[in-house]
């Protein structure tokens, strides 16, 4: 976790982005089709501690956490005042990680460490998870993405004839690389939380207000 490295953006504020990713493959492809004036870029390396569990002081000394807090313009990781809001670095923290075990556990990680140390940010709105899809259905030579092996089947069975079925999709592993022009271009198009667009982006806030950009 010591290699991790911001990549910030020229502005912040009102429109600013930070992308949380998973390692620095990712990273790089965000890096690259990003718009640098108004998004950030944080790649993790392995899981985040389990900041639901542990103590504060093993929060505190985390480097992940350490980074992720200094990014946002939070002296702690352990605590964000609603005037510590009004000054965060980013209009909202977007997780994006591979849509796999793996990357799931990372993303439910991140928001407990959100839910038990920094609520006011997910009372206020400002972290959204970026729902990557797992399977690639091509059909006459047109792609339609699938969350699910159930949501797969159901795709299939609505297109009728299916010309070509992507050989990895049966193993959920489509990565993230494949998709993540379509959606930061997603993410660029919509006008705000809340507000209903393309499918791909999930939106988490608290317990009450979770969305779904679909």
């Amino acid at each position: 976790q010591a290699s991790m490295k911001l990549v910030d953006c020229r502005e912040h504020g009102a429109n600013a982005e930070l992308f949380v990713v998973e390692g620095d493959s990712a990273a790089r492809s965000v890096v690259a089709l990003r718009n640098d004036r108004e998004q950030a870029v944080l790649p993790l390396q392995g899981k985040p501690l389990n900041a639901w569990k542990a103590s504060r002081a093993k929060v505190e000394a985390s480097p992940l956490y350490r980074q992720l807090a200094g990014a946002l313009g939070l002296s702690s990781p352990v605590a964000c005042s609603e005037e510590d809001l009004q000054h965060v670095r980013y209009a909202r923290v977007l997780l994006l990680f591979d849509p796999d075990a793996d990357g799931i556990h990372i993303g439910a990680l991140m928001l407990l460490y959100f839910r038990r140390w920094l609520p006011a940010l997910l009372g206020a709105g400002r972290i959204e998870i970026v729902r990557a899809p797992m399977i690639a259905i091509t059909h006459g030579g047109t792609s339609t993405y699938a969350y699910s092996q159930a949501h797969a089947e159901a795709l299939i069975e609505r297109i009728g004839r299916l010309c070509e079925f992507r050989a990895d999709a049966f193993g959920f592993r489509l990565k993230l690389g494949e998709v993540i022009a379509a959606l930061l271009q997603e993410i660029r198009d919509r006008v705000g939380c809340g507000v209903e667009r393309g499918p791909g982006l999930t939106a988490s806030g608290d317990g009450g207000g979770n969305h779904r950009l679909v």
